[in-house]
This record gives structure tokens, sequence and C-alpha cells, in this order.
């Protein structure tokens, strides 16, 4: 089955409050869902990246034909580009995010995915809904936000 997922992340100061919002589409059988999200202090890439992975962990069944459209070069260059797979050989050493990235990497079994990069805010109807549920999230009432504790954790290390 085709799935076209849609993504963007956003923070308010990097790192601040942040979410991601995706638009998700069935085109075959007519069928689209939104979500979003917000935590209270993460990174711009860790909504990028987690936007992604929350988008394939909710497919329900495996061999579908995805497409994933980001504003995010971090995301999809790492892809494309096969850097991941180079982190992934020197066990993320010196790289951020490896909590998500070996999510995503997860996420990503069984599935046929093509990541396609769109410029952001440059009227990309999905990518402004995306963005616009992505900064609704990061900026709504503290007690709704939650927290990444992965991130919170690393940087009370620092």
């Amino acid at each position: 089955m085709l799935i076209e997922i849609y993504t963007d992340g956003s923070s308010r100061g990097n790192p601040g409050p942040g979410g991601y919002g995706i638009v998700m589409r069935a085109p075959e059988q007519n069928h689209e869902k939104c979500f979003a999200e917000g935590f209270r202090l993460t990174t711009n890439n860790r909504m990028e990246l987690l936007a992604v992975i929350v988008a394939l962990e909710m497919l329900k069944n495996k061999g579908n034909d995805v497409h994933v459209y980001s504003d995010s070069k971090y995301v999809t260059d790492a892809i494309n580009k096969s850097w991941l797979s180079g982190w992934v050989r020197k066990n993320f050493v010196g790289k951020k995010n490896p909590d998500l990235w070996k999510r995503y990497i997860e996420a990503v079994k069984g599935q046929k995915i093509t990541f396609h990069w769109i410029k952001g805010h440059n009227e990309h109807p999905e990518n402004e809904r995306c963005d616009a549920m992505a900064v609704g999230a990061a900026t709504q009432n503290a007690q709704f936000l939650h927290i990444d504790h992965y991130f919170e954790a690393s940087e009370s290390n620092k």
C-alpha cells in the first residue's frame, strides 16, 4: 500500500520547547490522519527526526511503499546520502541523537521507504500544515508538554 508521510519539527530556542507535526495519507483509500506532540526541552533536529519515527511506528502493516516528505536536510541527507550506515558502523560515536536513530532503524524494518526533501516555508500545503502543528504543539501550555527524557538527561550531564 502507498503511504505518504509529511513531517515537520520545531523548537522555540535550540534547545527549548519543541514539537512535531505529522500528516499521513493512504491515497488509495482516501484516508488521512494528523498528529502533533510537544516537549518541554528538546532540539529542532530531534523533533524533525521524532516526527518521522512516530509516523513510521503508527503503520499497522509491513511491506508498505512509504514516501516521507521532510524539510529537514539532517533527516533526509542522513538516509539518502547513507550517513546513517556509517554512524551505525561506528556505533554512533560522537553523533547526536543515537537514541532516536536506533529507534528509527527499528521503525523502518519491513517497509520500503523513500525520502523526499522539500523546501520549508515555501507554501507547500502539507509542510505548512505540519509546521503549524509543530509550532502549536511546542507553544502550548507547559503543563501539556512531554519530557524528552534522553535529551534532558544528556543535557544535565554536561
